[in-house]
C-alpha cells in the first residue's frame, strides 16, 4: 500500500527544489502578469492563470503566496493574473470575473467557503482546472475542486497549544485579525485544545487592515489583565505589532505566531519573538500555479486529489539562521 503523506511530502519536496531552481532576482512580475511572451523554462503554450485570494492589502504573507504563484509562473510560461479582496463577497465576484474571462486555470482561497465556494464550483462547471490553498482545506473537495495546498488549521493549532504547554504557559491570548475567517478561529481552537486544562486560552479580535489599532487593542488587553504570559499571533505583521504592545503595557507576556517574514524571521533572531507556526506560503503558490500547468498538460493533479500539506513546521532559535536567507530571498 501506498504511504500517501510520504508520497505528499515527496510531491512538496521536488515541486519546492522547482521552485528554489526557478528564483529571480530581478523582483516580482506586475500586478497581471508574470513573465513575458516568451517568458518560461518550459516549451509549452502560454497559458493564463488566475489566483485569487483574500489577502488584506499590505500584508506581507501574502507577498509571499504571490511570489511563488509567480516564480512557477514564470518557469511554466503562464500568464498569472493576481488578485484579492478580503471581503468574501468580493473575492467571489473576482472569481466570477475570471471565469467570464476564460482564464485556463484559477487557484482560490476558501476562507468562508459558503460565500465563496459556490463561485469556484462554477469554475469547474465550466471546465476550468480549479485548486485551492491556504484555506478551505475542509472544504475545498465539496466544490469540486481537484487539489488543495496548504495546512490543517487545527493540527497545526494543536501542535502550537502543545508546545506551549511544554513551556509552561498558563494564560494564553490568541489574537484574531480577521473575524469570520474560519481558519483563524479553527488555528486558536487547536491552541486551546492542544493546551488543554493545564491553562486557558482568550480570543482577542482585532482589526488586522489597521495594525495601530490591532497594537491598541493588545496594549490595552494586556494593561487590563497582567496575568496574561502568551500573546499568540496568527500572522506576522500583528505579531511584530505585538512587541510594542507587550512593551507598552508594561507586561512581561512572551509572543508567539503563526507565520513568518522577513522581518519577523529577524525578530526571532534576537529573542522579540519566541517561535513562529510555519506553512510556507511561497510553496503554496508555487505548488497551486503548478498544479493547474500540470492539469492542463495532461490532466494530471498533484495529491490525486487529497490535500498536500506544506505544515505546519516550527522556526526558533534553534533553525533560524537556516531560515534567514530564504526569507531574505522572499520564500519563507
Amino acid at each position: 500500500m501506498i504511504n500517501t503523506r510520504k508520497l505528499f511530502a515527496a510531491l512538496v519536496t521536488v515541486s519546492a527544489a522547482a521552485a528554489l531552481a526557478s528564483c529571480s532576482s530581478t523582483g516580482g512580475a506586475p500586478e497581471s502578469s508574470a513573465g513575458g511572451e516568451t517568458a518560461g523554462g518550459v516549451d509549452t503554450p502560454r497559458y493564463v492563470v488566475a489566483m485569487v485570494s483574500h489577502g488584506a492589502p499590505g500584508d506581507t504573507f501574502w507577498d509571499l503566496v504571490r511570489k511563488g504563484a509567480e516564480d512557477a509562473a514564470a518557469k511554466d510560461n503562464i500568464e498569472l493574473r493576481y488578485s484579492s479582496d478580503p471581503q468574501a463577497p468580493n473575492q467571489a465576484n473576482l472569481v466570477q470575473s475570471a471565469i467570464d474571462a476564460g482564464v485556463d486555470g484559477i487557484a482560490v482561497t476558501l476562507p468562508n467557503a459558503e460565500a465563496i465556494g459556490p463561485a469556484a464550483q462554477r469554475a469547474v462547471e465550466a471546465g476550468i482546472p480549479t485548486v485551492g490553498l491556504n484555506a478551505g482545506m475542509n472544504e475545498y473537495a465539496e466544490y469540486g475542486l481537484s487539489g488543495f495546498f496548504g495546512q490543517d488549521e487545527t493540527v497545526a493549532g494543536t501542535a502550537a497549544g502543545e508546545r506551549l504547554k511544554d513551556e509552561g504557559a498558563k494564560n494564553v491570548l490568541c489574537v484574531i485579525h480577521e473575524q469570520g475567517n474560519s481558519s483563524q478561529e479553527a488555528r486558536c481552537a487547536g491552541v486551546k485544545e492542544g493546551l488543554g486544562d493545564s491553562g486557558k486560552v482568550e480570543l482577542l479580535y482585532v482589526n488586522g487592515q489597521d495594525l495601530v489599532s490591532a497594537q491598541a487593542t493588545m496594549q490595552a488587553k494586556l494593561a487590563q489583565d497582567p496575568g496574561i504570559d502568551t500573546v499568540f499571533g496568527l500572522q506576522a505583521p500583528v505579531a511584530m505589532r505585538a512587541i510594542d504592545a507587550v512593551k507598552d503595557a508594561g507586561s512581561d507576556a512572551e509572543i508567539a505566531t503563526f507565520d513568518t517574514n522577513a522581518e519577523l524571521v529577524d525578530a526571532i533572531a534576537d529573542g522579540s519573538v519566541k517561535w513562529a507556526v510555519d506553512q510556507q506560503p511561497y510553496l503554496q503558490g508555487y505548488l497551486a500555479v503548478d498544479s493547474l500547468w500540470l492539469a492542463k498538460r495532461n490532466g494530471g493533479t498533484i495529491g490525486g486529489g487529497q490535500p498536500v500539506y506544506t505544515g505546519p513546521s516550527f522556526v526558533d532559535a534553534s533553525n533560524v539562521d537556516k531560515i534567514a536567507e530564504a526569507a531574505k530571498a522572499g520564500m519563507r
